[in-house]
């Protein structure tokens, strides 16, 4: 059995409306229906886009926010049962290092104070004096000297306020750690340390990470395991390599597309996707599957209507999509329904073409603009062919500047007869 699992966590908010008696008009449906195992002294990284539900997944593992329907197992106890004077206790083994380093910090107490305050709640040592060692020990592990206990939050770096958070973790020696961004409001030779500071103290006393983060990068480089969350559900997982190597979500796809190449050939070369319109709301999800309104792969009649399952494809590999076979062998072609905008960019340059502008040339767009060129501003930017610049004359030229009158100065002459 694993050390964490959770099955079908849902965590609805009500959306209220009225002036004297609130009324439910819906629901916001910031997770729905996710199941996933974390394995004792593995990391399991959960990464998807801002608004997915990442945050939202792991304060319900804590009992932050109340689970709507699902179970939350922690070594054979189910968390989502326990009534609230258990929960407090049980939360010893399960602590949270959160995405602010300085906004999770009391500015009012001194590190001693911060750090000790767990640990009193718990009941963990016998007396201050216990404590304050303990608390030391801690210090040194996490790269901070004894001197700290005396200090403030504000006296510190970002780095080393994050290194408080990991400390206020670690006094109470959990089993889990939900590691909320810890390292995206840091500079990125800062995010270096803290991420190896995590490996080691894993290494050393054998935690297991739920680690919540947008960055690709750092997710592969600590992660054992990666889930994929799109718009309150997970749609793909599989080990870190091989979620790398060979993803099989669309979504994954579009991920992995726009993480940037160390190597500005490859850069060019390589084929990105890129997903055009809005996250839709999560309190009006599209129906069948969530993705199908922006994948460039969608299928009406089955991708609109039936929401897929996340199913095993080998190797512990799980996707939640109707097609991912048939999109990895390439017998699937790339659809554009109504409302899609998906586009496929090679050699530094995407073109693009709708029905609107059948007749008009397809203009060459930098390989970061996402922007669709209106039609007429691209009919005023293409010369026509008795206009082209190759066909210009030096009588053609004189004539412009004859047009052009004294007002035309001597630079702008001179350019027109070099060029």
């Amino acid at each position: 059995m694993s050390l964490l699992e959770l099955d079908g966590v849902k965590v609805h908010f009500p959306i209220k409306k009225g002036i004297f008696v609130d009324r439910t008009v819906g629901h916001v449906y910031a997770v729905d229906g996710v199941s996933l195992k974390v394995e004792a002294g593995e990391t399991y990284g959960l990464v998807g886009e801002s608004g997915c539900g990442k945050t939202t997944l792991g304060r319900s593992v804590l009992r932050l926010v109340d689970i709507t329907e699902g179970s939350v197992v922690l070594d054979g106890t189910d968390l989502a049962k326990l009534p609230g004077e258990e929960m407090r206790r049980f939360r010893r083994r399960l602590q949270m290092v959160f995405q602010d380093p300085l906004g999770s910090l009391n500015p009012r107490q001194n590190i001693e104070s911060i750090l000790s305050e767990g640990m009193i709640a718990h009941g963990i040592g016998k007396d201050q004096e216990e404590r304050r060692e303990k608390i030391k020990s801690i210090l040194d592990k996490v790269g901070l000297p004894s001197n700290a206990l005396s200090r403030y939050p504000h006296e510190f770096s970002g780095g080393q306020r994050q290194r408080i958070g990991i400390a206020r973790a670690l006094v109470l020696e959990p089993d889990v750690i939900i590691c909320d961004e810890p390292v995206s409001a840091l500079d990125v030779s800062v995010q270096a340390q803290v991420i190896n500071l995590l490996d080691e103290l894993q290494e050393e006393l054998g935690l297991t990470y739920l680690v919540i983060a947008h960055d690709l990068a750092v997710v592969r480089h600590i992660s054992d395991t990666i889930g994929v969350m799109y718009l309150g559900s997970l749609v793909e997982e599989a080990p870190s390599d091989a979620l790398y190597a060979e993803p099989k979500h669309p979504y994954t796809k579009a991920l992995m597309s726009a993480v940037p190449v160390p190597d500005p050939e490859v850069e060019d070369r390589r084929e990105r996707i890129l997903l055009t319109g809005d996250l839709p709301s999560p309190a009006n999800p599209p129906s069948g599957c969530r993705f199908h309104t922006r994948c460039p792969w969608a299928q009406a009649e089955r991708c609109a209507t039936e929401r897929p399952q996340l199913r095993d494809l080998g190797d512990g590999h799980r996707v939640a999509c109707h097609f991912a076979e048939e999109i990895a062998s390439g017998e699937l072609a790339l659809t554009r329904p109504t409302g899609i905008e998906a586009v496929t960019e090679g050699e530094g340059a995407v073109v693009e073409q709708t029905e609107d502008e059948a007749k008009v040339p397809a203009v060459l767009l930098p390989a970061d603009s996402t922007t669709k060129p209106d039609a007429t501003a691209v009919k005023e930017k293409v010369p026509s062919a008795a206009e082209a610049p190759g066909d210009r004359t030096a009588g053609a030229v004189a004539k412009d500047l004859d047009a052009a009158g004294p007002d035309a100065s001597d630079s702008d002459k001179e350019q027109d007869k070099t060029g």
